[in-house]
């Protein structure tokens, strides 16, 4: 806080402005330590989330290199002041941390470290992890710490404000996954409806063909005609529910990429033409990436299954810091005023709720016989 009360409240403010800005534990992780090491100055920075065996669930450092990291070894346990804070949920400032009796070692590689600042990220009674910093870049006096108990004060806003990130961040991981549990269910049932449907006539129709293939071939001949294209029907209901069950490869292949190879499985599983756009669209929070892939995975389900579309188009493009998602089709369109007071919304809650859960919009335009465009626009990070 040395620059003036100005530059530290606005320096503190964007520090929680980017913690708030993240929904992936990780990166809201990322994001506490990165803050916390830039606002008290400190060489090195970490946090760690412990688990229920006396390690860590997850350990995030700032300020150490990846070669550093890698050759520092496995992560630490719940011992020495890690435990301290961890279990008796008080701050810790130390002139050398070296020097404390319940300093206990490091790996041969660990970076090493001297004044040390660290204190519990607490929500309500439970320690839900520990943060903390070294090495403060500032002289520091004869035997004493370059931390300050105005250091320690900052630092605790910082942890209280960590705490509501963190949770927040689980919530959110948590509702994805009962999200992803209620789609798998989803599919299921369609797979029970669609395919096994079809397979049943398949093989009603089979044996109609071979009881007909001696007293009447031609007739034999038609009905085998059938059991190809039942056959080709199943087929491409299995291969859309591949699709569709098949992780997204967002973190390897960002969301253009992914967008662009499930459409390329879906125009040849469909007899309707399925095209994407979509270039030089810069990395969006992981959050949002993920939103808007399966904002366009369920546009396009409803668009190839129910609206008897010839050609559906999906387009991502930039739009200032964020992007816009466009999925266009010529089906036969519906009243959106009708369908949600008759119930039946065909997912637009739940993709209006996707782009609202990562401060998106989402719009549909739509009318009987004129096919249906989906919108969704997110603001980028």
């Amino acid at each position: 806080m040395s620059q003036g009360p100005r530059s530290g409240l606005a320096a503190v403010s964007s520090a929680l402005l980017a913690m708030s800005r993240h929904l992936e534990v990780r990166d809201v992780l990322k994001t506490i330590v990165a803050s916390a090491r830039e606002l008290l100055d400190a060489q090195y920075a970490a946090l760690g989330v412990p688990d229920d065996h006396g390690g860590f669930a997850q350990f995030v450092v700032d300020g150490v290199s990846e070669e550093q990291w890698r050759a520092i070894g496995p992560l630490p346990r719940q011992h020495g002041i890690l435990a301290a804070m961890l279990h008796e949920a008080k701050a810790e400032r130390l002139a050398d941390v070296r020097k404390d009796p319940r300093f206990e070692g490091w790996p041969d590689a660990h970076p090493d470290l001297a004044d040390f600042l660290g204190l519990p990220i607490r929500d309500g009674e439970e320690v839900i992890g520990a943060l903390f910093l070294a090495n403060k870049r500032c002289p520091k006096p004869e035997g004493g710490c370059g931390f300050t108990q105005d250091d320690e004060e900052l630092l605790s806003i910082l942890a209280q404000h960590a705490a509501i990130a963190l949770t927040n961040a689980r919530l959110y991981e948590r509702s994805r996954e009962l999200t992803i549990a209620e789609e798998r269910s989803r599919l299921a049932h369609e797979l029970h409806d669609a395919v096994s449907q079809k397979l049943f006539s398949l093989r009603l129709t089979a044996q109609a063909a071979a009881a007909l293939v001696d007293r009447d071939p031609a007739r034999a001949k038609g009905e085998l005609h059938q059991v190809a294209s039942l056959a080709a029907e199943a087929a491409d209901e299995l291969r859309a529910a591949v699709v569709e069950l098949r992780p997204a490869a967002l973190e390897e292949d960002g969301l253009v990429a992914t967008l662009r190879t499930q459409i390329q499985v879906l125009d040849r599983a469909h007899t309707a033409r399925v095209t994407f756009t979509g270039a030089g669209l810069r990395a969006l929070p992981a959050a949002q990436e993920e939103a808007m892939l399966r904002v366009a995975q369920e546009a396009l389900h409803n668009a190839l299954r129910h609206s008897g579309a010839e050609h559906v188009d999906v387009s991502v493009r930039r739009r200032g810091c964020g992007a816009v998602l466009r999925v266009t089709d010529d089906g036969s369109g519906f009243d959106p005023t009708a369908v949600r007071r008759a119930g039946r919304h065909l997912g637009l809650v739940s993709m209006r709720d996707r782009a609202g859960g990562v401060g998106g919009s989402l719009t549909v335009e739509s009318a009987p016989g004129k096919g249906t465009t989906i919108v969704m626009e997110v603001p980028g990070g």
